[in-house]
């Protein structure tokens, strides 16, 4: 099975569309009944996120009738078809608000993920940026490209390698236990600066378009990653798992670290992740 450059242009209208119809008119305008928990008051889910997983859903079955589609809310009904993301022939991913903490709180810093798996091989990801309108498009062997609401397109590449000291990144330790929860976040004090956007979305666009050095993540739910790190990957990054395996469609654990060569990847993972 392949995909073809209509193909990608259909996904991006499908996220684009999703994203006008059922996100933005609900951003900073949910009321309380429109927010739930899932585990914690962290993790939450609001109308907007089911709304669009479904349009988005709707569409993809379609087009591709016989695909696989795993979307991060069917998942919590169905916890089967993230394995079978391994050997599907076809699958698409979908996070329809990523960063939903940011969106329930109206805090503009979330995204729209969809990736793109073929024989357990992502092979395209998209994350378009509801708020101001801008995707991110990456297809395998063709590099990511930032292209802008206007039209304008630019081809992303990761940051340089420099010093330590001198990076700029991020771990997401709030899903650790301790000690690799302190421990961690103890050693983020050897960089110049650390961000969290509570958002793979943003985070993945910051490092593939070199604003950010690294970013690292031990929970790898594929909707959250898949699309990111090929992303990061065609802009000329290294990606690999704590282990140093590389990240495939199915996993759920084992972290992963993005960087901008294999020895900065290196570096985090002795220094930063202390492993």
């Amino acid at each position: 099975m392949t995909i073809s450059d209509k193909d990608i242009l259909f996904l991006g209208d499908c996220i684009r569309e999703a994203a006008q119809a059922e996100i933005m008119p609900r951003f900073r305008n949910l009321g309380v009944a429109d927010i739930a928990e899932k585990t914690s008051a962290i993790d939450l889910v609001t109308e907007a996120d089911l709304l669009a997983e479904k349009r988005i859903t709707a569409m993809l079955r379609e087009r591709f009738p016989s695909a696989l589609i795993v979307g991060e809310e069917a998942y919590e009904a169905d916890k089967s078809v993230v394995p079978a993301l391994a050997d599907a022939e076809l699958a698409f991913v979908i996070d329809p608000i990523d960063g939903t903490f940011n969106f329930a709180g109206g805090f503009p810093v979330f995204g729209t993920i969809l990736a793109v798996a073929v024989k357990g091989e992502t092979v395209a990801g998209i994350i378009h940026d509801p708020v101001l309108g801008d995707t991110l498009s990456a297809i395998k062997g063709a590099g990511t490209y930032l292209n802008r609401k206007d039209g304008q397109s630019t081809r992303l590449k990761v940051a340089d390698a420099i010093d330590l000291s001198q990076m700029v990144g991020g771990i997401s330790w709030g899903h650790m236990d301790e000690p690799d929860r302190s421990r961690i976040a103890a050693n983020m004090s050897k960089v110049r600066m650390t961000f969290s956007f509570n958002c793979s979305a943003y985070e993945y666009w910051m490092v593939a378009s070199g604003k950010m050095h690294f970013i690292g993540h031990s929970k790898l739910m594929p909707w959250d990653h898949l699309a990111g790190v090929l992303a990061h990957q065609e802009a000329g990054g290294h990606t690999a798992k704590f282990d140093g395996s590389p990240y495939r469609p199915g996993e759920i654990s084992g972290g992963i670290i993005s960087a901008p060569d294999r020895e900065s990847w290196q570096i985090i993972r002795r220094e930063i992740v202390g492993i």
